[in-house]
């Protein structure tokens, strides 16, 4: 299958401005997400300024903004402001404070108050039955669910995922997310149980290139860059 036949919606997951703006040149990339980590790692200082320039150069796709507190008066006066910023923006609003107190009101009082949500760091399904009655009958919203930790944990997150989705059936509006991706094939397994979105980091999207790719052809070119790796450290038995 080539990436322009896949129904999953592929979200690009970064903070670097210049990568996501090259990124947003690919028609398949239908949006993007960002986190306080990534940002970190990318160096962000000046959330807003970031904000702005992602903004600026990216105004026809949705993309999520995190808010950083973690006292829910807070949460909610920075997620009013970030929803200020453009008509395609979605807050991201963790699925529990750092204290395992649940966000479901908030999450309830923003989206019945028409502020597009991505609810993030979901993992049970517990914790999807309770966003999903959160927002439904809400403003339009992403669930997203860390697929690849809970593979981490050595569970399948394909059954875990389907079962999700079965639970956001009910609110139309609700698109599950598959977060945390570890591995290419995780955009195929995706695509192929129904999940409306993946967010993918550009490492994994640089093995693109490599969907439908000869098998002995690439058994070859692996022989070969292992010879040239021993070559070039001179290896010797």
């Amino acid at each position: 299958m080539r990436i322009d036949e896949l129904s999953v919606k592929i979200f690009a997951d970064g903070a670097d401005v210049a990568g996501m703006v090259a990124l947003a040149r690919q028609p398949w990339v239908k949006g993007f997400t960002t986190n306080p980590t990534l940002m970190a790692k990318a160096g962000v200082t000046d959330y807003h300024a970031f904000a702005s320039d992602v903004l600026a150069a990216i105004p026809d796709r949705p993309i999520s903004f995190e808010v950083f507190s973690d006292e829910f008066d807070e949460m909610e006066r920075q997620a009013r402001a970030i929803a200020a910023w453009g008509e395609h923006v979605f807050v991201k609003i963790p699925v529990t404070n750092t204290r395992g107190e649940s966000s479901a009101e908030l999450v309830r009082r923003l989206s019945h108050e028409g502020i597009k949500l991505n609810v993030t760091a979901v993992m049970s399904l517990r914790q999807v039955e309770e966003v999903v009655a959160a927002v439904r009958g809400g403003a339009r919203s992403c669930i997203s669910v860390f697929a690849g930790r809970i593979a981490d944990t050595g569970r399948d997150p394909v059954p875990h995922m389907t079962a999700a989705l079965e639970l956001l059936a009910v609110e139309p509006k609700a698109e599950l997310v598959w977060a945390s991706p570890r591995e290419l094939l995780n955009i195929f397994q995706a695509d192929a149980i129904g999940c409306h979105i993946i967010t993918v980091t550009s490492d994994i999207l640089q093995k693109l290139a490599l969907v439908g790719r000869d098998l002995d052809a690439f058994s070859l070119d692996t022989v070969k860059m292992f010879h040239t790796d021993a070559q070039r450290v001179r290896f010797s038995p």
